[in-house]
């Protein structure tokens, strides 16, 4: 007799039987249907069959309706598309948005060993990349709808490498399955600006030193000043790829 061999813990996730449901029809022009409802026990064998519940019945179809909306709704518009949102991929599991946002005026917090006080300051257009888990982000030139020629500048904050991830530290990333597009992108910019600033990941990615600039631009309220932005070598178009 051949030895057999376990093999079922490379069949990746395994799903365990909890429960099941049996239709019953009656025979006849005017037919009528009886559900019953099993458990299951830890062998996968129906028990403690029942006539389905209403209670079980109104949970199987909120959770029937919910899934459907989640696939349904995932990145799509709850209106006319946005005139910002560049690029989409829809996908539930590795679904991104590419987004523009003019210059602004933003809340912005720093932790105290920078020296800055935190508070409202202009900041430049900006490129947005993301997906469920990270974000990737540029500075713009101009408020001008980017095309796929625009050359991207490195986006002078802290808390992002030179190209251009950024550092979510202990921020907790959510995004729902169900979020449209544009809760998608205004989490992103939330989740973005409202966590605290805390260090520099590269040098060298404004022509000015970064704590001065913006504790100037926090100080004074003065409009970002442009030509401390620095060219980097992507332009739109790579990031499409």
């Amino acid at each position: 007799m051949k030895k057999t061999t376990d093999i079922t813990e490379n069949f990746g996730t395994l799903y365990h039987p909890k429960s099941a449901l049996v239709f019953y029809e009656t025979k006849g022009t005017d037919s009528d249907v009886y559900v019953e409802h099993f458990d299951m026990d830890k062998n996968g064998t129906p028990i403690n069959a029942h006539p389905l519940t209403e209670r079980e019945a109104k949970e199987l179809a909120r959770a029937l309706a919910t899934e459907k909306d989640n696939d349904k709704a995932f990145l799509k518009s709850s209106g006319i598309l946005p005139t910002n949102i560049l690029h989409i991929n829809p996908n539930k599991d590795k679904g991104a948005v590419l987004w523009y946002t003019k210059t602004q005026l933003r809340q912005m917090y720093f932790v105290d060993s920078l020296g800055i006080p935190s508070g409202k300051a202009h900041v430049p257009a900006m490129l947005w990349l993301a997906s469920k888990k990270s974000l990737t982000v540029f500075a713009l030139a101009s408020d001008r709808r980017p095309t796929e020629k625009t050359a991207l500048h490195y986006a002078p904050f802290f808390n992002i490498y030179e190209k251009g991830n950024v550092c979510m530290g202990t921020v907790d990333i959510d995004i729902k399955n169900s979020a449209s597009v544009e809760e998608f992108t205004r989490a992103w910019e939330h989740y973005f600006f409202n966590s605290y600033f805390s260090h520099s990941l590269c040098e060298n990615l404004t022509r000015k030193n970064i704590v001065n600039l913006w504790k100037d631009l926090i100080q004074t309220g003065n409009p970002f000043p442009k030509e401390v932005l620095k060219k980097n070598s992507k332009t739109l178009k790579n990031l499409l790829r």
